[in-house]
């Protein structure tokens, strides 16, 4: 019995230290982080309007903190990007992707202005409509 006490005093905290080392190594958790509402912006056209999902990739729980923590601000700039475009300008895949590129750095500029952008990775449109 006593025999048997000792293997599980050893084993137990190994075990435990086995499992938090694992945890460690899986890394920084990733989160998709959704604009909500979607953006419906008017187009440069009168009666067109452009309706886009929003979502960005954040790396880390002090990012992903960050980023909830200033959305009203990084939402305005968004709007005042996608308002007022031209519809033809927003058309093909290789536009959409310029306009994507362009949301980056615009969320890259403003989070840099209000804190910092580490951990920022990414932004996916996840609905895009032109009406």
């Amino acid at each position: 019995m006593r025999t048997i006490l000792l293997i599980l005093c050893f084993f137990i905290p190994s075990t435990l230290a086995w499992s938090n080392e694992s945890k460690e190594a899986e890394g920084p958790v990733i989160e998709y982080i959704e604009f909500t509402p979607k953006f419906t912006v008017n187009l440069a056209e009168s009666r067109k309007y452009l309706m886009i999902n929003v979502q960005i990739l954040a790396e880390g729980a002090e990012t992903v903190a960050r980023i909830k923590k200033h959305m009203p601000a990084l939402r305005h700039e968004l709007i005042m990007l996608f308002t007022g475009r031209p519809a033809d300008q927003v058309q093909t895949m290789e536009q959409r992707e310029a306009l994507r590129q362009e949301t980056i750095e615009t969320l890259h500029k403003t989070l840099d202005k209000l804190e910092n952008s580490d951990g920022f990775r990414d932004v996916f449109f996840t609905e895009f409509l032109i009406n």
